[in-house]
């Protein structure tokens, strides 16, 4: 956890804020998953989870997001998906649901590194604890699910969207976040300014195309 991200934490911590709603989670961990519009490559340094229970989870997840790189530049990186999938992630093992997340990530095609917080809000969570009966057609059953994978898009300009969704319940859109800059640069500014490169797709697409800015305001 950076320095920044630290002290932000502890302030948290330390305002002696409480929670209205503590009802328990109605499973055993929810997932934090993440991707990217199509050639628009980014590597997460760190997304940090704090929950209801004021606990802190440091590098819940960190690595690359899923994305999608077609030769030949057939994809479409352009707008904000209708239907997302479950993004590249993991449960968050131990907590209860969460409060804020706080991420940092390089946005490889610009390059730059961009960090925000993303409060979740109580109805998000109410989202998240509520049954439904849901068809899954892969197995041609009915079950009851919940929505307990949060998912994270993230785009060039520091641009991001949430939505929660369940195996087989569709995705609900719960909030966008602009994050802000981190001047120092990547990891913090120890790699020197340094940015991972691109994949060769990637590169071609960005070199013949640019990146879409505008299609995810």
């Amino acid at each position: 956890m950076n320095s920044i991200l630290r002290i932000t934490v502890c302030a948290y911590l330390l305002s002696g804020c409480t929670f209205a709603n503590s009802e328990a989670m109605p499973y055993k961990s929810w997932r934090l998953g993440f991707s990217a519009p199509n050639y628009m490559e980014v590597w997460i340094e760190s997304a940090d989870v704090v929950d209801i229970k004021e606990q802190v989870y440091p590098r819940a997840m960190s690595g690359t997001a899923a994305i999608q790189t077609p030769l030949n530049n057939t994809g479409d990186p352009r707008g904000w998906p209708e239907k997302p999938g479950i993004g590249k992630g993991k449960n968050v093992t131990g907590a209860d649901l969460p409060k804020k997340i706080y991420v940092r990530w390089q946005s490889l095609v610009e390059p730059q590194t961009y960090q925000m917080v993303i409060n979740v809000p109580e109805s998000t969570r109410a989202i998240m604890r509520k049954e439904e009966k849901a068809f899954c057609a892969f197995d041609g059953k009915w079950i009851t699910d919940y929505r307990n994978a949060l998912v994270i898009n993230l785009a060039p300009g520091g641009m991001a969207k949430i939505w929660v969704m369940g195996s087989c319940l569709p995705a609900i859109e719960v909030t966008k976040v602009k994050a802000v800059v981190d001047p120092r640069g990547p990891y913090e500014g120890k790699s020197g300014g340094k940015y991972d490169k691109l994949s060769d797709q990637s590169k071609a697409y960005v070199e013949k195309f640019g990146v879409p800015y505008d299609s995810w305001k």
